[in-house]
């Protein structure tokens, strides 16, 4: 398996770019196809601290803190959070794999960027999205002092809590979730 660490180079800031605008298309397409915010959906300029949407309040107490400390903090540098997305019910969740099967055109390009719903670490509350360049950039530099991770590298707003980065630095990242052990529960 090939685990990877995040570059800096002006061509890595361009890619994350138009990945960061790829998938904010592609949720922002598919996000009303029947779910609503009671099953994840995150409308446009939710904050971490929104706790009337579910896909905010019900994510894992731990995380959460750890991300509204780490917003606390980027605000003074003049960055805002904003949640594209947190929490997701398996309905939400197996939908957005079904409309990635269609998009990507098999299941193995699909796993490259939406789990199922018993391997995502959206449906159990233990993961956050972050939209903006600026707030992932942010993150992505001052992240694992709040024990918050990057796990993939082509999901550069994909964050995951890990205490124990606080201290160690994160994880090497996966290329992408197929990479990922725990994504190999619940797959034929």
């Amino acid at each position: 398996m090939s685990r990877t660490t995040p570059r800096t180079s002006g061509g890595i800031l361009t890619l994350i770019a138009a990945v960061v605008a790829a998938v904010a298309a592609f949720v922002g397409h598919h996000a009303t196809d029947g779910v609503s915010t009671a099953q994840g959906v995150v409308p446009d300029g939710v904050s971490v601290f929104d706790d009337e949407f579910p896909a905010v309040a019900n994510l894992d107490p731990d995380l959460l803190e750890a991300v509204r400390r780490a917003a606390t903090d980027a605000a003074a540098d003049g960055i805002r959070f904003q949640v594209n997305s947190g929490w997701r019910a398996t309905a939400y969740q197996d939908q957005l794999l079904r409309d990635a099967v269609e998009d990507y055109g098999s299941e193995a390009e699909a796993a490259r960027w939406v789990a199922t719903a018993d391997t995502s670490s959206h449906v159990s509350g233990e993961a956050i999205d972050i939209g903006d360049l600026d707030a992932t950039l942010w993150l992505s530099e001052h992240g694992s002092g709040y024990g918050l991770c990057q796990i993939y590298a082509n999901e550069p707003w994909h964050y995951e809590l890990r205490p124990e980065a606080a201290e160690q630095g994160c994880p090497l990242m996966y290329a992408d979730p197929t990479e990922d052990p725990r994504m190999q529960r619940g797959h034929d």
